[in-house]
């Protein structure tokens, strides 16, 4: 199948009660590793991009690779997205390459602000068949192009996620219930405040919820980075057994990307440790992209709960 949209995907997961993940790519083994694990559990996969991974990686390569992984597994849903889009022009460019999906992060500017460029980047999307993500409330860190205080971090107002919806015609809204972006999303114990999103699928039960800044910082990838020659002092992130009860009360689409950057890391230092002969890619890379596959088949079987939900 060619690529698909997220309204398909959205709607089976909020009728049977699991979750999507979305993962951030911004390189060809980090695509095939993703890729591969989705089609091994037979898995709906989101695969997303920042406007400073597209900057990296530039465009037209990203969306060839993409294709290829359509190409690889026909018959596996694929959604290509752009992740916190900051400006219209950039979801712009992204509709007009070919991405199937697109987010508008407009929780910098006050509400009618962010509803009026929302709306701008819905209708423009809509009139070329992509769906719409934007963003109500302010998540904490720091991840690519996003950089927020934690001082300036808000929780979403469920009343006023429900007047967003309803004035802007987005197709899923991310909200704020206490992930942050980054490797360092929490001092003391992680608390997530399913009470809002309880109230804001009661306000839209329709629309489809999404969760930022919510990779776990797997323990064992931080270890092994720091193991051979890294130095990743007291990263911590959202628990599994959080983003699972997430994913069965309400949320469609969960984003990682920091887990994925410590297993590549992680891997590619172990090999650079244990030879440090190594000097041919292929050699580095090849544990690194295993080690991407087995973190997303871990968040697709046993967090998300996307396995055989193709």
């Amino acid at each position: 199948m060619p690529l698909v949209t997220t309204k398909e995907m959205f709607e089976k997961s909020m009728k049977e009660g699991f979750a999507i993940g979305a993962f951030n790519v911004n390189n060809m083994e980090l695509i095939q590793g993703i890729v591969d694990a989705a089609a091994e559990n037979n898995s709906p996969v989101i695969l997303q991009a920042s406007s400073s991974a597209i900057k990296y990686a530039r465009i037209n390569y990203l969306m060839k690779m993409v294709q290829a992984a359509v190409e690889e597994y026909p018959n596996l849903p694929i959604a290509i997205h752009l992740d916190h889009g900051p400006d219209f022009e950039t979801c712009k460019m992204c509709v007009d390459a070919g991405f199937t999906s697109v987010m508008f992060d407009g929780s910098k500017y006050d509400f009618e602000e962010n509803v009026r460029l929302t709306k701008e980047v819905v209708d423009y999307a809509h009139s070329h068949g992509v769906v719409v993500e934007a963003e109500l409330g302010k998540l904490a860190g720091i991840e690519d192009d996003v950089n927020v205080a934690s001082s300036d971090a808000m929780y979403t107002d469920p009343e006023q996620a429900e007047e967003f919806v309803k004035r802007t015609g987005v197709d899923s809204l991310a909200i704020a219930i206490g992930t942050s972006h980054g490797a360092y999303k929490f001092k003391g114990e992680a608390k997530l405040r399913f009470d809002i999103l309880k109230q804001v699928k009661d306000r839209i039960p329709n629309t489809p919820i999404v969760l930022h800044g919510a990779s776990t910082v797997i323990p064992e990838l931080v270890e092994m980075c720091n193991q051979y020659g890294g130095n990743i002092p007291g990263a911590k992130g959202v628990p599994d057994e959080i983003l699972h009860e997430a994913s069965i009360s309400g949320v469609s689409k969960i984003n990682v990307d920091t887990d994925l950057r410590l297993a590549l890391t992680g891997g590619i230092r172990k090999v650079f440790v244990e030879d440090p002969s190594a000097f041919d890619p292929r050699k580095y890379l090849t544990p690194a992209r295993e080690l991407v596959k087995q973190t997303v088949s871990h968040k697709m079987r046993d967090v998300f709960g996307s396995a055989n939900k193709a």
